[in-house]
């Protein structure tokens, strides 16, 4: 696939990019601006490590889940200029909390276990006097909390990870809170243990030790329909997306990913760190997809999925899969050029996972297949691919800030031998007659800004990039007609750096 032409572009002071276009259609307190160049606001230096932000329109309130405090955040930004501090919600002696959603003022905290292979808990506050209304039992390691748009459901997925020695490895599951008839359903995979083998062989992976489908399955992400019927949760580690109906409670189907072929074009990736050169090529990869954040979208009537394809390994003391290109065998019948691969300048340094490769178990590997696929994808509703965005995400940022290229901590191409930018966030706004798409780079420490009017054929229109922020988390629009100042307004809640920028259009 080819990148597209940009027309225009100009890089600002704090490394901020912006495209316009005069027939563009906006909304800025439902005025008709000339274009979208969303400017840098201010950062609040919350301390601590800041991942998942949830806002309030009812009262102002922006709540963050601060891990490292095990507590909720709560910032008043009627004054998105000057964000005032207020009380924080302690949620320790239940656990460590690890996302944040709001409806109706309504604030939901998906909090995990202190042993996190113990079940989780959905605690559910009054956002203006931040008042505990229920608490919930869902499964274990809630990692991700969100309303239906309808506030009828609350939707957390349990990831349900292994201990450390991986000797206890909880089932993942899904767990469906009916916020009318405050129950809970909690539906696990066991249904699709008999599938195995078919979703395998379609890209779907399953390889923790000793472990059944259902035991496997780590979910991610949760993305709802604008009808509050349909849920779809990622699969990171799994590769897979799976479908969920609402009102029935059951999982319906999984949706095996696939792989990307990095040998084609519009797939090269820079494979190393240690080749003094940030350089995109064509490698004998394949990448697996390994979603991280998903949104749903409806264009022009038709549903659509958009993943960040940020990669993860399982890496325990009890159990790994990484491992580096030059420390294992390759087939010399399929890689007669092994030993100038194997170099650290060519593909010696990219982790691969041992887990798929070696498809006649003698060893010698004879596919390769990398974490992640560095880029965002459209899918259809039924999991189809729609659009990759190939290496449009390393060639634009290498073409526009290459000091952040594959960076780590602020060093350029530092991770060009794992997963690159690491496209962690994804986020929509509707803007006048245009669909924006927001993508947080986790390494790269910025966030790219899309208009995917046209599913099959993205916009690219801005880069964003705060000096000081470091590995976004979380990436929140606020719509003008929710906004405190009824500007669109961005939320970027950095991981690292404990800080908290807010952008608006």
């Amino acid at each position: 696939m080819k990148l597209k032409d940009i027309s225009c572009f100009f890089l600002l002071a704090v490394a901020l990019v912006s495209c316009t276009n005069d027939d563009d259609q906006g909304g800025n307190g439902g005025e008709t601006p000339t274009e979208i160049n969303f400017r840098h606001v201010t950062t609040i230096n919350a301390g601590g490590t800041t991942e998942i932000t949830a806002f309030d329109p009812a009262t102002n309130k922006m709540f963050t889940i601060n891990p490292d405090d095990a507590e909720v955040m709560v910032y008043d930004i009627s004054d998105p200029s000057s964000p005032v501090a207020g009380t924080s919600i302690q949620v320790g002696a239940t656990g460590i909390p690890n996302s944040v959603s709001v409806h109706g003022e309504r604030l939901a905290v998906a909090v995990e276990a202190v042993n996190k292979q113990d079940n989780g808990s959905v605690l559910v506050y009054n956002t203006d006097i931040q008042e505990l209304e229920d608490t919930f039992t869902v499964g274990a390691l809630p990692d991700m909390v969100i309303f239906s748009p309808d506030g009828k459901y609350i939707v957390t997925a349990n990831e349900g990870e292994p201990d450390p020695d991986y000797t206890n490895d909880p089932e993942g599951t899904i767990s469906i809170i009916d916020t009318e008839a405050n129950t809970v359903t909690t539906l696990d995979f066991n249904a699709f243990n008999s599938e195995e083998e078919t979703l395998r062989s379609e890209g779907f992976r399953v390889f923790g030790p000793g472990a059944t489908l259902a035991m496997d399955i780590e979910p991610e992400y949760v993305a709802i329909d604008d009808d509050s019927q349909t849920a779809w949760v990622t699969l990171q580690e799994n590769n897979g997306i799976a479908r969920v109906n609402l009102s029935a409670r059951q999982i319906e189907d999984i949706y095996p990913l696939g792989f990307k072929d990095h040998s084609l074009a519009g797939n090269e990736l820079d494979a190393s760190n240690r080749d003094d050169v940030t350089e995109l090529k064509n490698w004998p990869v394949y990448g697996i997809y390994h979603p991280d954040a998903v949104i749903y979208v409806n264009l022009d009537g038709t549903d659509y999925l958009i993943t960040a394809n940020e990669g993860d390994a399982r890496d325990y003391d009890g159990f790994s899969e990484e491992e580096r290109i030059k420390d294992i065998t390759l087939d010399g019948t399929v890689f007669p050029d092994a030993e100038t691969l194997q170099q650290d300048e060519n593909l010696g340094r990219l982790k691969i996972t041992t887990t798929l490769g070696d498809t006649d178990g003698d060893g010698e590997y004879e596919a390769l297949y990398a974490y992640g696929a560095r880029s965002f994808s459209v899918w259809s509703a039924a999991g189809e691919l729609v659009y990759d965005s190939g290496s449009e995400i390393a060639s634009r940022t290498l073409e526009l800030t290459p000091g952040s290229f594959n960076a780590d901590e602020g060093e350029a191409d530092d991770r060009s031998d794992d997963k690159g930018a690491e496209p962690e966030a994804v986020e929509k706004l509707r803007v006048g007659d245009r669909t924006l798409l927001f993508v947080g780079l986790e390494r790269n420490s910025q966030v790219l800004v899309y208009d995917v009017s046209n599913p099959v054929s993205p916009e690219f229109i801005q880069l964003l990039e705060q000096p000081g922020d470091m590995a976004p988390e979380g990436v929140l629009a606020i719509p003008a007609e929710d906004s405190p100042n009824e500007r669109d307004l961005l939320i970027v809640t950095n991981e690292d750096s404990g800080t908290i920028s807010i952008y608006q259009n």
